[in-house]
């Protein structure tokens, strides 16, 4: 999704800066695009589209289109059977994934996850760095993603706030309200404590981060914020494209949500984070560049005998449960500790 394909665009910056002259495409699905414009590292984006999943004719002809190419090396940051048997088809000589018993026949070069990671930039990062050690030992062991705007982008985003914030001084936070899935939302009834919270500590400004199909739980949300919190809610003002979110972020001060894509693209644009991380994720794979700027709440932080008796699987068929161990009394401390410096 977006928050990989961000991630995974390092491995062309690391590629470029190793090898000039190499000419890279990434193959992407189409709606994760805007997150890849103006990335100088990228020469080519191979579009994958709904059609070639619906369409055997379309998809044979794609994948007759990438042997074409005649690609010396594709490395599969997916690894799953679909990718992997697009990745066989380019017949590419050297072909780069991870060891999974089921897909493993399509690669030259296999690596295995590392469940430890060796700096702060965290697991997603560091694993996808490690598939080009097949190529080359000289890679760095990370990079930190980045999105590139346009002066006309923030310009466009800078001139819509001014026109509805009736104070420029006070904080604006951009407020990642739902997660990718049910199970990666923090509850809207504690996720709206916490909102009267920031607003009573700050007096900021809230941006929501939704698209118009998810209108309904963010009237469920503004519903529960008290009458205080919802007048500083910028309800109607939103991101109508993913360009325009990521334009909007630029001129907050921070994001304060769900883990997810939102969370990786303010980090890429280094606007500080406060993400809290879904029960049964693997908080180490995705609390990437913890540090000062950006701040994690798990329920592991809390409750870490759960995690010596349950395994992770177990605990995403009872997603709603162990939500509703992580409730805001247990937030608010890490959460205050992140407003006070951002």
């Amino acid at each position: 999704m977006i928050g990989d394909v961000l991630t995974s665009s390092i491995l062309c910056e690391a590629i470029k800066h190793r090898y000039p002259k190499a000419t890279v495409h990434y193959l992407v699905n189409e709606h994760t695009l805007p997150v890849l414009e103006n990335n100088p590292f990228i020469d080519q984006k191979v579009v994958f589209t709904p059609e070639m999943v619906k369409s055997r004719k379309t998809a044979r002809k794609f994948r007759s289109q990438l042997a074409s190419h005649a690609y010396d090396i594709v490395i599969d940051v997916y690894s799953k059977i679909g990718s992997a048997s697009i990745c066989k088809a380019t017949k590419a000589t050297q072909r780069i994934g991870y060891k999974k018993w089921y897909t493993k026949a399509f690669y030259t070069d296999l690596y295995t996850y590392h469940y430890t990671p060796e700096t702060e930039a965290g697991l997603a990062i560091e694993n996808r760095m490690k598939l080009l050690q097949a190529i080359d030992a000289d890679f760095p062991k990370a990079l930190k993603p980045k999105l590139y705007v346009t002066d006309e982008e923030i310009a466009s985003a800078k001139k819509i706030l001014a026109e509805v914030r009736t104070n420029p001084d006070q904080k604006l936070y951009m407020i990642g309200i739902l997660g990718s899935s049910s199970n990666k939302t923090y509850p809207l009834r504690y996720l709206a404590t916490l909102l009267d919270h920031i607003v009573h500590k700050t007096e900021a400004q809230l941006l929501f981060n939704y698209i118009p199909k998810q209108i309904d739980q963010v009237e469920a949300l503004y519903e529960l914020c008290s009458e205080k919190t919802q007048q500083h809610i910028l309800k109607d003002i939103y991101g109508k494209s993913l360009r325009e979110f990521i334009a909007f972020t630029t001129q907050c001060d921070a994001l304060i949500g769900n883990e997810g894509g939102a969370i990786n693209m303010a980090k890429a644009l280094d606007i500080p984070t406060f993400t809290i991380f879904s029960p049964w994720i693997r908080r180490a794979a995705w609390a990437l560049y913890e540090n000062d700027q950006n701040h994690v709440v798990h329920l592991q932080d809390f409750e870490s005998s759960l995690y010596t008796s349950k395994s992770l699987k177990d605990m995403k068929k009872r997603t709603e449960y162990y939500y509703s161990l992580l409730t805001p009394e247990k937030i608010v401390e890490k959460l205050d500790e992140f407003i006070s410096m951002h």
